[in-house]
């Protein structure tokens, strides 16, 4: 799986490896349990509470129960960690998002948060690499191994829920409850996908024809087909790849820092405010006599300059990431009034600066300051 990790995390640029890496580390973020490929914050934050388009897959051990039956907890539990650590190098391979494990299956997500417009292509991909690796395995443990995938896009909500002690970060919609009964209904060996996630591989796979299927929790029947892997995958994966490899600028560890890297909780995260203040504190040191000689007052104006600036550059990359993604409305009133406070500090901190420079260089030869 090492191959498959990225040097910087895919929705926000922080970097997750090297000496930035560590430093990234010392302010808590770190790579996402979910999918290594993102930092935590992304991971745990991105879209919170948003509806969003996605696809999501679910995956899980054919004859699970007579497994279990026939060779116990120990050998079954080894057997499925097995499953689980292929499975993960194909779905992180194809930047999904791993939901959670539900005994012997696997629920990822595609599309949130890291985003593809081809996300069922991506899907699909996954599940086809997924079952190629079961032969290996059915080898190792000397038993025949096959899996059951269902496949559905749509929109669902995205967020945390749970209780005020756990939360965990899922998806809840028709999408995720289709691609479960999709599964259910999957033959061994076996990709069943719904007609949307389907519209987005149908030119790879133009012999395969629908069936509709009374599912339950759906009042009208289905749509489906059911995919198997072939020679059609192999162009399929080729079609697919990681993002080439991208390099942490100096902005995107500021950002880091300072803010929140998805842009979506928040723009500015608690030191920003710390740095406003300090910076404005740092501006108002020529009204202190103590402080007002240019040994002391010109660093600490030189460090509240970059404050004030560093301040202005995070919210201006946060709002340009809302605007990218047309989520301009996605801040809460409390995020938005912070992001002013902050930026009312930063302009007066320049302001002030700004006037202390004229005075000293400008009124003070004119001898009127």
């Amino acid at each position: 799986m090492e191959k498959h990790l990225a040097g910087t995390c895919m929705v926000c640029d922080t970097a997750l490896e090297g000496p930035i890496g560590n430093v990234m580390r010392v302010f808590g973020i770190h790579r996402s349990t979910q999918n290594p490929n993102l930092c935590n914050r992304c991971g745990t934050h991105f879209e919170d509470g948003k509806v969003v388009e996605l696809t999501v897959l679910f995956a899980d051990i054919v004859g699970f129960t007579t497994m279990t039956s026939e060779l116990g907890p120990e050998k079954t539990y080894d057997i499925v960690e097995a499953f689980f650590q292929k499975a993960n190098t194909s779905l992180i391979k194809h930047d999904a998002f791993i939901d959670k494990y539900i005994g012997d299956a696997v629920m990822a997500l595609f599309n949130a948060p890291i985003q593809h417009m081809n996300h069922a292509e991506k899907a699909l991909a996954a599940a086809f690499e997924i079952q190629d690796a079961l032969p290996d395995l059915a080898k190792q443990f000397n038993r025949d191994l096959q899996i059951r995938v269902g496949i559905a896009s749509g929109y669902a909500r995205v967020g945390n829920i749970g209780s005020k002690d756990r939360k965990d970060y899922t998806a809840v919609g028709d999408a995720v409850n289709l691609a479960s009964r999709l599964e259910a209904r999957a033959n061994p060996g076996e990709v069943l996908m719904d007609s949307i996630g389907f519209e987005m591989v149908a030119k790879k796979f133009p012999n395969i024809k629908p069936e509709y299927l009374n599912v339950k929790g759906f009042k009208e029947p289905v749509q489906a087909y059911r995919v198997r892997s072939n020679s059609s995958q192999r162009l399929l994966s080729e079609s697919i790849s990681l993002d080439a490899g991208r390099t942490s600028s100096f902005g995107s560890v500021l950002f880091a820092i300072l803010g929140a890297p998805c842009a979506i909780t928040s723009i500015l995260g608690p030191l920003s405010i710390i740095l406003g203040a300090g910076a404005l504190m740092g501006a108002a040191a020529p009204f202190f006599h103590t402080l007002d000689q240019s040994i002391l007052r010109i660093p600490l104006q030189a460090i509240a300059l970059a404050g004030a600036f560093a301040n202005l550059y995070v919210i201006w990359r946060g709002y340009r990431k809302l605007k990218a993604q047309d989520r301009q409305s996605a801040l809460t009133l409390h995020e938005r009034r912070k992001t002013w406070l902050v930026g009312s500090m930063a302009v007066i901190t320049l302001l002030a600066i700004g006037f202390e420079v004229y005075a000293h260089t400008y009124l003070n030869h004119m001898g009127l300051f």
